[in-house]
């Protein structure tokens, strides 16, 4: 079997948020991608390709009421991030500074020299890396 029967080919990330506008609107800023749909509690954005056309993936943000912040790297008995992103740029500390000025930290643990591990606004971890 080369997958689950009735996969529609379309795929979302979707990133819990205490305040999923303002998390949205970090993301808008960081990656330059417009947002499709803005409600106070789930917003969604529509990825495209280099053309402008619509992907069959979004990146969503939905409100979680109790969120806890994740920690980066994990330690026991801490909420642990579910996943990160990873983002691939052409300068990788152009790409931080500007990370930064959006509302970004640099991670205090950098596992590997040609990756910056990043915090978004509530702490999700994402990673910038040189595109290859």
């Amino acid at each position: 079997m080369a997958g689950i029967r009735g996969f529609d080919n379309w795929l979302g990330v979707v990133l819990g948020s205490p305040d999923p506008v303002a998390l949205a609107h970090f993301y808008r800023d960081l990656l330059g991608w417009e947002i499709a749909a803005e409600e106070p509690a789930w917003v969604t954005m529509q990825l495209r390709d280099a053309e402008g056309k619509g992907l069959p993936a979004n990146l969503a943000f939905q409100l979680e009421t109790s969120y806890t912040r994740p920690v980066w790297p994990n330690e026991p008995g801490r909420q642990e991030m579910q996943f990160h992103l990873d983002v691939a740029v052409t300068d990788v500390e152009a790409a931080v500074a500007d990370a930064i000025a959006l509302g970004a930290v640099l991670a205090e643990f950098q596992p590997q020299d040609d990756v910056r591990v990043m915090l978004d606004p509530d702490g999700h971890p994402f990673c910038l890396f040189l595109s290859r």
